[in-house]
């Protein structure tokens, strides 16, 4: 089945200065891969048969990175619900634990949180088995090791411990790959930020709408 993602503002590669963005542009994907990229009413005279998910006045993007995924998914611990201790990571909560399946459950959570911030791409080496298990298993594509929008190896990393890329990295640092023709279908759709003279619109920081991973949508918000 097409499906055709609309947003009112479509940047397929933010890492490249020089490439365009599209005004009301759609992304149409055919299984895990982007088959057209374009005008939105040019797809979808193109592509009448398309299911349309209409995102409104929002900002579609290449997925994101986490830059820091061996510290979230290897030191820090995600609550379960029932723990009733809050959502947010516990700072080095893994820290000296020797339980795989807690490490493991704690990656799943952790994981299933940053697809609400649009990251489509972890970075790690991840040395605990159960954490590279729940990772394959998210469909994230894993990094072997911080990208270099995170520093050079040796140095800290940006905004260690942060789910959301986007408050510690601008978005041309943020993002991994780019929405092109043939390239699996990885992306993202965000509240647009107020635009200004100085400041074109681009997507808020605080969560993304929508994440498409694999051409699967993956995370809604509801």
């Amino acid at each position: 089945m097409l499906t055709l993602h609309r947003a009112a503002l479509l940047l397929p590669d933010p890492a490249d200065p020089t490439a365009p963005s599209l005004v009301d542009g759609a992304v149409v994907v055919r299984g895990e891969l982007v088959e057209a990229v374009g005008p939105y009413e040019e797809l979808a005279a193109a592509h009448p048969a398309a299911r349309v998910r209409d995102w409104g006045p929002a900002v579609l993007t290449p997925g994101l990175c986490n830059p820091c995924g061996q510290r979230l998914l290897e030191r820090d611990y995600h609550p379960d619900p029932r723990e009733e201790i809050g959502v947010e990571p516990v700072a080095d909560g893994l820290v000296g634990c020797t339980d795989e399946t807690r490490y493991g459950a704690s990656a799943r959570r952790g994981l299933q949180r940053m697809l609400g911030f649009g990251v489509t791409a972890v970075a790690g080496p991840f040395e605990r088995a159960s954490v590279r298990t729940a990772v394959g298993r998210s469909g994230l594509v894993p990094l072997p090791g911080p990208t270099a929008s995170a520093g050079s190896p040796g140095e800290p990393v940006a905004g260690e411990g942060a789910l959301d890329p986007l408050t510690v990295l601008p978005l041309a640092r943020a993002v991994h790959g780019r929405v092109a023709v043939g390239g699996r279908a990885d992306f993202a759709v965000f509240p647009a930020s107020p635009a200004s003279p100085a400041s074109p619109v681009s997507p808020a920081a605080g969560g993304c709408l929508a994440t498409v991973l694999g051409g699967r949508l993956v995370y809604r918000r509801r």
